[in-house]
This record gives structure tokens, sequence and C-alpha cells, in this order.
């Protein structure tokens, strides 16, 4: 935390020390002298070698030193991929963030957003790791949603980006992993009685993630808490979708939930 801290710190307060930054480096500093090409390519070097925090230190060099060039714009880049790799998801976003606010018509803004949907999206792999277990219900999808939201505006803004093909496949995936986090919580209500907040999640399911295969698992559930709550008329109008779109379902069934195909996310 304390690192991330001082991360931030340093980023709000790069625009204020630039001109004391601009003074004559440390004699001992072995990058004095050099130019921004220089400390970009020797970063770059770092970075190709994995020397992730090396490469760090290089690249907030040059932010300091040319802070309005092409060079700098493309450090803070680097630097969240740095962190990315290097296993720092907290700092990556930071530094992306960044990078989005100060440079918002910048010709790599389509890779700043795939970075941050990737970033999101390894972060939830836990998450999304666990679809196949019973409980699901107390799990968070944050990761998920931040990295879909992010993976969805690359595709709005940038839709023949070299990176929105697989954005577009991540999405798919990702929306498969929500709507049956839902599907877990539904049946997470249903089976401790809490019937009218199952068929609710179910309804959610439904108008939320509308495309996906966990819909029927959804109806089948509604079905079943309204019929538990004496909701006769619900019951039955959800019953009739159910059949109009699912005519040989077998989600009406107590113990349909417990077929494991359903918790698979696509």
């Amino acid at each position: 935390m304390n690192q991330i801290l001082t991360r931030i710190l340093a980023a709000a307060c790069l625009a204020l020390f630039i001109a004391g930054c601009s003074a004559s480096p440390d004699e001992n500093d072995e990058t004095r002298g050099w130019s921004a090409e220089k400390i970009y390519s020797e970063a770059k070097d770092e970075q190709a070698i994995k020397n992730y925090d090396h490469s760090n230190k290089l690249l907030e060099k040059l932010e300091a030193r040319f802070p309005y060039g092409r060079y700098a714009q493309q450090a803070q880049l680097e630097i969240a991929y740095n962190d990315y790799k290097d296993s720092e998801p907290a700092l990556s976003l930071v530094a992306i963030d960044r990078f989005v606010k100060q440079n918002p018509t910048h010709p790599s803004m389509d890779y700043a957003l795939y970075l941050r949907g990737l970033v999101a999206f390894n972060e939830a792999q836990g998450f999304m790791s666990q679809l196949v277990k019973q409980d699901m219900s107390e799990r968070d999808p944050k990761n998920a949603k931040e990295s879909f939201e992010a993976y969805r505006e690359l595709v709005n803004r940038f839709p023949d980006s070299k990176y929105a093909q697989d954005a577009r496949v991540r999405m798919g995936y990702l929306i498969g992993a929500l709507a049956t986090h839902e599907l877990h919580v539904a049946h997470y209500y249903y089976k401790r009685g809490a019937y009218l907040a199952a068929a609710n999640r179910g309804k959610l399911l439904i108008e939320t993630y509308g495309n996906t295969k966990q819909v029927e698992g959804a109806l089948g559930i509604m079905v079943l808490a309204y019929d538990k709550l004496g909701l006769v008329q619900l019951r039955d109008d959800a019953k009739r979708t159910l059949l109009k779109n699912y005519p040989d379902s077998k989600v009406l069934q107590e113990d349909f939930l417990s077929d494991r195909w359903w918790w698979s996310p696509i």
C-alpha cells in the first residue's frame, strides 16, 4: 500500500517539480547527458530482459527531464506495462489512468484501454476460476466488470483497432462469467428459502445478460421461486417464456442446478 501511495503522490506532484527536475542531475548518475531517445531505448532493453523495476526507474527519469515530448507520453504506458508484468496491478492501473487523463487524444489510447482491461481481466482470474464451485454468492465480480467496461470502451471507440478482436473475445467470456455469477447468487437464495430474492436475481440476470445461455437457468429459478411464493401469474408468465424459447428445457426440475454444465461461463 505504501508503494502505491508513493507512486500516486509522485505522479500528482510531477507537474510541480518539472522545473526542478530539469536541473543538472547527480554527477554519479549514469544517465547524465542522455537524450530522451537514449533513456527510452535503455528502458526498453531492460524491459525486454524482464528487469521491470530498473526499466521503470529509467522511464521515470525520462518523464522528469523531458516531460513534454512524445517519449514522456510513451513512458507512462511503458511504466503501466512494466507494473502489469511485475505483478503490480494497482500500480499499473494508476499509471494507465494518469495516461488516459493527460493524453485523451493520444494515438495509443486503444492500447491503454486494452491494457486496462487486461490488468483487470487477470485480476478476475481468481473469481472466474471459482465459477465451477457451488458457492459463488459472496465473491465480488468487481474486476470482471471493470475489465468488461474497459474492453467495451475500446471496441466502441476504436472498432478497427488491432486490439479490438481480442477484446471482443474476452468480453464474451466475461459476460458468461458474470451471468454465471448471477445464476449462482439466485441459486444461493433459492436453496435458502429466499424465494423473492432468488426470482429477482434471475430477473436481473435476464435484463443484464440476456444473450447468454444462463438465461434458461434464470427463467427456471424464477418459475420455481414464484411457485414457492404462490405468485401464480408471475410463475406462469416465466414458464411460458421459458418453454417458448427453450421447448426442451429440463430446468423446471428442482435438481437441475446440480448439473455442473450450468456453471460453465461459456
